[in-house]
């Protein structure tokens, strides 16, 4: 087809959808975090709303978007190795508009627009609203588009999100962070930190109640730092806990610097709120989790550790732990190795250190704990704390706990998959049940990370 010839297609294309025929089509693939899936979410209904409609098959895409995460080092290589990929669907279709959205966008800006040969449009966390204005210039031959301003304001908490069919909802309650942990791009990727109104994220919930959700996961960087109008976290979380039809509300993360009272109170008194807390350690050295900028001690944290724990005993504590650190010797690795057996965490999510562009962490100090070292590091943990999650899982053999199914077990589709308050898998025989339900199951047997069970007569 001759440039001419296609140009005149586009603009037909153009055209043609803002008369609401023949739309544009778009494809969103989501990398990292909760927080990512729930801009997908935003991203998506942005998009319905300017009269686009969306593909599940990216070969059938106009505009194909990867919303990405800069946060580990394997979702960043998986994004780079796509777009690889998607250069070869691009010389068979005749346009198609690729995107880079979401945290990468912000932080490899001059990368992604200078040298990369995949990409025709980027888009920062704070600039999705002005997508479909980019989406048309790029298709109308206008070159690389780019939108990375950071916000001191939005929070998007005007748009309701366009959800897939599940179990739990996403709702994000704040953006940003003021933490600057050395290791972490969120500061830089995402701005400051602004809190929703009280009154938006309730909004949002009783529409999800509506549309049939019954579980909500309210996330931000750090919801203790959550405050609109002189009101706290805690107090955001007792109001979505009085929308009916809500059952059951998570959220993460916290951090340890500042885990305020009354978040801790709602957590052990309000039934509705899991008694699960996602408490990221990162380290077990002080002198490291300094370098990190954690602002605590390995005391404070078990202080911490021990005041959830007596006010609830039954928590199930998970936590993040970075192997690795700059500098990290062996015996400092080995002082995290005690504080996992020490706190005796439910689960962990344990990753190896890896240099992320921009941080304090990569300009100040190199990456100097070998990748041999790393993967010993990793491997020995991961084994102890597999030991540690298996004690704790047998120890509730013979218990009885409530439910959520969420659909067939992947392993054994005679089973159901589903999760407990204290977030555990559990899979359990296949009866009349249906996603969604929730039901009574009596826990017969354990692995490290899976409960099994069957119904309770």
């Amino acid at each position: 087809m001759k440039d001419s010839e296609k140009e005149m297609r586009i603009k037909a294309q153009i055209s043609s959808n803002s008369s609401g025929s023949d739309k544009l089509r778009f494809y969103i693939e989501t990398y990292g975090c909760q927080m990512n899936e729930y801009d997908s979410e935003l991203v998506r209904s942005i998009l319905f709303d300017s009269n686009f409609d969306e593909t599940e098959d990216p070969d059938k895409a106009d505009i194909i978007l990867l919303n990405t995460c800069s946060v580990r080092e394997t979702a960043h290589n998986r994004v780079f190795g796509r777009l690889q990929t998607l250069d070869a669907l691009r010389e068979k279709s005749e346009k198609v508009v690729v995107g880079v959205l979401g945290c990468m966008a912000q932080s490899l800006k001059m990368e992604l627009l200078e040298k990369s040969i995949y990409v025709d449009l980027i888009a920062g966390p704070d600039s999705y609203r002005r997508l479909p204005s980019l989406i048309r210039e790029t298709l109308a031959g206008s070159g690389k588009a780019a939108a990375i301003d950071l916000s001191e304001f939005d929070t998007y908490e005007d748009i309701y999100p366009s959800r897939t069919e599940g179990i739990n909802a996403w709702i994000a309650v704040m953006s940003g962070c003021n933490n600057f942990c050395s290791f972490c791009v969120v500061p830089y990727t995402r701005g400051r930190e602004r809190s929703r109104s009280v009154e938006s994220v309730v909004a949002e919930t009783r529409s999800l109640a509506a549309e049939g959700y019954s579980q909500v996961t309210l996330l931000g960087q750090n919801v203790n730092s959550y405050l609109h109008m002189g009101r706290s976290f805690a107090d955001l979380m007792n109001s979505v806990s009085k929308v009916e039809g809500i059952r059951r509300i998570r959220f993460t993360s916290p951090h340890p610097k500042d885990f305020p009272d009354d978040l801790l109170d709602s957590v052990a008194s309000n039934p509705k709120v899991c008694k699960h807390i996602h408490l990221p350690l990162q380290a077990g050295s002080d002198r490291v989790l300094a370098m990190m900028n954690r602002n605590y001690t390995s005391a404070d944290y078990l202080r911490l550790v021990k005041r959830i724990k007596n006010r609830i005993p039954n928590i199930a504590l998970t936590t993040d732990i970075i192997l690795g650190f700059p500098s990290e010797t062996r015996e400092e690795y080995e002082e995290t190795v005690d504080m996992i057996r020490r706190v005796k965490f439910d689960s962990a999510f344990i990753f190896n250190y890896s240099e992320r562009k921009g941080t304090v962490a990569a300009r100040r100090w190199k990456d100097d704990v070998s990748a041999e070292e790393k993967k010993n590091r990793i491997t020995r943990l991961n084994e102890i704390q597999k030991e540690i999650g298996l004690e704790l899982n047998k120890r509730r053999i013979g218990e009885i706990c409530e439910v959520l199914v969420e659909g067939p077990s992947k392993r054994d589709e005679s089973e159901w998959f589903g999760r407990t308050d204290g977030n555990k898998i559990l899979v359990f025989p296949r009866t009349d049940q249906k996603a969604g339900d929730y039901v009574n199951v009596e826990i017969t047997d354990a692995t490290a990370n899976t409960l099994k069970g069957k119904l309770a007569i």
